[in-house]
């Protein structure tokens, strides 16, 4: 095939002014050799070469017959288009030609125009001229309409005076459009007209004055004549029609009659709103007393009821339903209250004043006493209402009030307290129950303050009732430690001088009794039958605080039976000791003993054994640290077996005399008397090892001072054996079992004496 010059020649016009042109057919022609060369590969496909050509002669024919026909469409298509444009552009100078004909002709008829305008303004005269003519009758009768007005409204007649003064209102308002219509009112013609039509601001003023006279004792009016009310009402819908129409007539911006918009349905609401203010919520003197202050309540829950459930029966029926007027009326109260209780918030409320504020706001309003009465629902919604005391304001009360019941309870404690330790050093014993127990009304009286202050929250929360239990046991934990200071002073007062108190066991027997009384009552504070809370644990620190008290109660117990069995185990051991056969000395520590626990039986049970049981623990105690104060050391094996036997006797007598006191045996320590004398009676020393080992595994707190001084009581132990044992408890230290009771850690063992001393008398 042959090329055309144009293609021959790369540097034509053509291919500069459209470089893409060359780039296609470079491409073109690249991808149909790419065709052919994979299509025509191997020689035998050389065969189909002919019926290939004859197909893309067919298809190049058939693409360039479709590109001949988009060209004469479109050439077609401009043709037409620029015959339009010819025809638009004829017609367009035509109009002109005819404009500047019609111009030519006005501009020679201007004169005529002048004239028409002078023709216009006397028109305008005459119009105004006949509408005065027309309304002059009307001027004329101004004072009278206006006279008829006040004696309608003099005799009550609301409605009738009304229509009077939108009569003559209409009037003014129609003369002072014309002259804004007009453009001829102007200062002089303004202060002309409100001079001459003056008489009609005093009927509105006087008018509004009655309505809202009526409006304001509405509740008393719809019942004795709710005709009136409802006349008050068409009023008032009846100027709120002509502001609505003066109101769109005034858009665009225009002329607006003086004294316009009235507004006066906004204002019959803002009239009932400062009557409920006043009626309701004047402020009261901050001065009230509690008593006056819940009569204020009740007095605001009982009238604010009573009105409205008149509004609801009678004064609903007199108002349009767009009104709402339950509603209103119900959030107007609800607006008053929520700032009179915010001026209440201001005083400086006593505890009792807060609980009567706090019950009142979030149980009294909003239950069936008062805002969800039966006479009201559903009209009046009072979760839409909201609480009258916000959250905050709520939590704020809570904590005033918790820090006023915690300064109260505390004042009240501490003179309970005081007039306690007073009664202590009475000449009167204390009192007894039932049983015989000494005790005092303490306990009863603390619990039962605690307790109601408990009860009487659960009517405000169950949150709030729960900060004041825990306050109360925190209280309650301050007045035991108190109790233990005054037990503390009471001991070192009897110290001072034995007569100051004449029944000073009893007192602290009586102290005893109550702090079990009130270690029983805490759970009295936790089973409050108003409370959905569950018990939670007592405080462990209140646990720990009791025991502090009862244990220095024991003390001072015990204290005075160690005063009397001190100079008695001054005699032990002693060889009087060891030859009494009528054994006098712990005859003479039991009567001792049957002395002081003789008063035991007037504690309750659980107290009295442990009293007993801490009793048989100090003789035992004072009895072991008699036989470590080296009195007497045994000289021979027979004096050993005296004293062993001496042993046995004591522990015996001990044991029959707690036994009949009620002491169980497994709860007696007397035991290590028994174990103690097999120590001292052993005659075979050289399984004393072995006794000793055994001895430390039943009493593992046992030191080696003890264990030598021990051995030291008979006599019979050389430095060597003593080395020996020491050394072998060394060697088998003993761990304290979980429930192993110290023993001999609470005996303090005398000092060694000094090396090289050749006496106690000639010692420096």
């Amino acid at each position: 095939m042959g090329t055309s010059p144009e293609e021959d020649d790369s540097s034509s016009p053509k291919d500069a002014e459209w470089p893409e042109v060359e780039k296609a057919e470079k491409l073109a022609r690249g991808a149909a050799l790419k065709w052919a060369s994979g299509v025509f590969c191997c020689p035998e496909k050389l065969e189909g070469l002919g019926q290939y050509r004859i197909r893309e002669k067919q298809r190049n024919s058939f693409i360039q017959s479709r590109i001949k026909s988009t060209l004469q469409s479109y050439l077609e298509g401009m043709s037409t288009g620029l015959d339009l444009l010819h025809t638009a552009k004829a017609d367009v100078q035509q109009v002109r030609e005819e404009l500047g004909s019609v111009q030519q002709d006005l501009a020679s008829r201007a004169g005529f125009f002048h004239n028409l305008q002078q023709l216009q303004k006397v028109a305008e005269k005459h119009a105004q001229l006949s509408s005065v003519v027309q309304t002059l009758p009307q001027l004329f009768s101004v004072h009278r309409l206006l006279s008829e007005a006040f004696d309608l409204l003099q005799s009550h007649h609301l409605l009738e005076a009304h229509a009077g003064l939108m009569a003559l209102e209409s009037l003014r308002d129609e003369i002072l459009s014309q002259l804004h219509n007009h453009k001829l009112l102007n200062s002089l013609d303004l202060a002309s007209i409100e001079t001459y039509f003056g008489g009609l601001l005093a009927l509105n003023e006087s008018l509004a004055k009655h309505l809202w006279h009526v409006v304001a004792h509405g509740t008393r009016v719809v019942s004795e004549d709710p005709t009136l009310f409802v006349s008050a009402l068409r009023i008032i819908e009846r100027e709120e029609g002509i502001d609505a129409v003066l109101l769109q007539r005034a858009h665009p911006p225009g002329f607006l009659p003086p004294g316009r918009p009235k507004c006066w349905r906004q204002r019959f609401f803002e009239v009932i709103q400062s009557t409920i203010v006043a009626s309701h919520f004047e402020p009261v003197p901050s001065n009230v007393q509690s008593q006056q202050f819940s009569r204020h309540l009740a007095s605001l829950q009982s009238s604010i009821l009573a009105e409205l459930c008149i509004v609801k029966d009678l004064m609903v029926q007199c108002c349009p339903p767009h009104y709402d007027i339950l509603t209103a009326f119900a959030s107007m109260y609800h607006q008053g209250l929520a700032s009179h209780l915010r001026h209440i918030l201001t005083w400086d409320l006593d505890k009792q004043e807060i609980f009567a504020l706090l019950h009142w706001a979030i149980h009294v309003y909003p239950s069936s006493e008062m805002m969800a009465h039966p006479s009201l629902l559903p009209e009046v919604d009072v979760s839409v209402l909201g609480p009258l005391l916000p959250l905050e304001t709520v939590e704020y009360l809570e904590e005033i009030y918790l820090s006023k019941v915690e300064a109260s309870i505390t004042e009240w404690m501490q003179k309970m307290l005081e007039m306690e330790f007073k009664d202590w050093f009475s000449e009167k014993e204390p009192e007894s129950n039932y049983q015989g127990c000494f005790q005092t009304s303490l306990p009863i009286m603390v619990m039962k303050m605690l307790d109601e202050n408990i009860r009487v929250v659960s009517l405000i929360s169950d949150s709030l009732q729960q900060k004041v239990r825990n306050m109360a046991l925190g209280r309650l934990e301050a007045f035991v430690s108190s109790l233990y200071e005054e037990l503390v002073e009471f001991g070192k007062e009897h110290q001072k001088e034995m007569a100051a108190s004449e029944h000073y066991t009893s007192y602290v027997l009586a102290t005893l009794n109550n702090c079990l009384a009130l270690s029983t009552s805490i759970s009295v504070l936790y089973t409050n039958g108003t409370s959905s809370l569950e018990p939670t644990e007592v405080p462990p620190s209140l646990n720990i605080t009791l025991e502090k008290a009862q244990k220095k109660a024991v003390r001072l117990l015990l204290e005075e039976v160690l005063k009397e069995l001190q100079p008695l185990f001054t005699q032990l051991p002693s060889p009087q000791w060891l030859t009494d056969d009528e054994s006098q000395l712990m005859s003479d520590i039991c009567k001792v003993m049957d002395k002081h626990t003789k008063h035991f039986c007037r504690t309750q049970r659980s107290i009295s054994v442990h009293l007993l049981s801490e009793t048989e623990h100090l003789v035992v105690n004072q009895y072991i640290r008699a036989l470590l104060q080296k009195r007497m050391v045994c000289r021979n094996a027979e004096e050993r077996n005296q004293m062993a036997r001496r042993m046995l006797q004591d522990a015996s007598q001990l044991k029959e005399f707690f036994s009949i006191l009620g002491l169980e045996e497994n709860k007696q320590t007397l035991k290590v008397i028994v174990d103690l004398q097999e120590l001292i009676n052993l005659e075979d020393l050289s399984m004393l090892s072995l006794e000793v080992l055994g001895f430390v595994a039943k009493y593992p707190d046992i030191s080696d001072d003890h264990i030598s001084i021990l051995l030291d009581l008979r006599g019979d132990i050389s430095k060597e054996i003593r080395n020996n044992v020491l050394e072998i408890m060394a060697q088998n230290p003993q761990v304290l079992h979980e429930n192993y009771e110290p023993f001999f850690s609470n005996i303090l063992v005398p000092a060694p004496e000094p090396p090289f001393c050749l006496g106690k008398t000639k010692c420096a």
